[in-house]
């Protein structure tokens, strides 16, 4: 089975092919390298065996994507390609909205020409904005968004759910993701932002790795249980496998589905510190800044929903978050 994967570089859609490739499927990457780095295509061989098809691109490329789907008898698309830290996107709307929205709906146009109608979007519990109680369900409102990027997945979400009304036929399923962090247990592949980590994880590797002197944690005057923002902390491979059950669970299903990733659980910023200190083996440096615009108090998921219909649950611990990623961060200091 044949299966596009945009921004199948970048760090959740390279530990989806992994998973992908496990699970005997065959996974076709575009990415237009712009927050990726053609090395990790090296790392999914080493680790799985099989070096996918790559081909350099962008989604915002009509031609490029008619002359793949001619190309190729793609089953269904998993779209992960979009920039998305939060900071850069209050600070550049513009190319959020070109590249998240645009190239959303460049791509839909291609697969709709090419009769393919099976779409598993990669979304977030941003649009959710800040919300109102926590665990969020998917029924939870969503729209209030905070951001720039999570303002451009709910457009997306909008833009997917208005298709499937005028278009029956279609499956689009929309995950959205609480917060990645972690990294392949070989140690091979992890997350590797370009310039400072916008992301909590990546940012304290490299303060452990050296790279960086020190966190900085925004805000301690949250009303959580030590003032510092709470958050749903999944493990990648877990996000990962639950590509997979979308794929098999829904995917073949017309209709729109909607699906929390998260594991059901808060950590706050100053536990995830103390986890990686742990794994580490020595203290992470950090200090007290002020908060960030845009940023919530606490968010994390009811996982009800994906566990019964689609028979997924995150299994992976902090412990284990922390450990995957000290591995792959000290195994590449500097990244790929």
């Amino acid at each position: 089975m044949e299966v596009l994967i945009t921004g199948g570089m970048g760090y959740i859609g390279s530990h989806t092919c992994v998973e992908m490739i496990e699970a005997g499927m065959t996974p076709i990457i575009i990415d237009n390298l712009c927050n990726a780095k053609a090395e990790v295509l090296n790392r999914i061989e080493q680790i799985t065996g099989v070096k996918p098809l790559f081909l350099q691109g962008d989604i915002r490329d009509e031609a490029f994507l008619d002359s793949l789907f001619a190309a190729h008898d793609i089953h269904s698309v998993i779209h992960f390609a979009g920039l998305k830290a939060v900071g850069e996107s209050v600070a550049k709307p513009l190319e959020y909205y070109d590249n998240n929205v645009n190239g959303s709906l460049v791509l839909a146009r291609a697969m709709r020409k090419a009769g393919v109608k099976r779409l598993v979007f990669s979304s977030s519990a941003t649009v959710y904005g800040d919300p109102q109680q926590v665990p969020i369900t998917e029924s939870s409102p969503v729209g209030e968004t905070t951001n720039p990027y999570g303002t451009s997945k709910f457009m997306v979400e909008q833009c997917l759910t208005d298709l499937v009304h005028a278009e029956p036929d279609w499956s689009v399923t929309l995950l959205r993701y609480f917060n990645p962090v972690g990294a392949h247990p070989s140690g091979l592949m992890g997350e590797d932002p370009q310039g400072i980590p916008n992301n909590l994880m990546p940012f304290i590797a490299q303060v452990a790795v050296g790279r960086r002197e020190k966190l900085a944690v925004f805000g301690d005057d949250y009303s959580t249980k030590d003032g510092t923002g709470v958050r749903d902390y999944i493990h990648v491979m877990d996000l990962a496998s639950g590509h997979i059950a979308a794929l098999k669970g829904v995917g073949e299903k017309a209709g729109l589905h909607v699906f929390n990733l998260g594991t059901g659980q808060g950590s706050s910023v100053l536990e995830m510190v103390q986890a990686f200190s742990q794994a580490c083996g020595k203290p992470v440096a950090y200090e007290i800044c002020p908060r960030r615009p845009g940023d919530i108090a606490e968010c994390w998921a009811s996982t009800e929903k994906a566990e019964r219909e689609l028979g997924w649950k995150a299994t992976r611990s902090v412990a284990e978050m922390a450990a995957d990623t000290w591995r792959w961060q000290s195994n590449n200091p500097q990244g790929y």
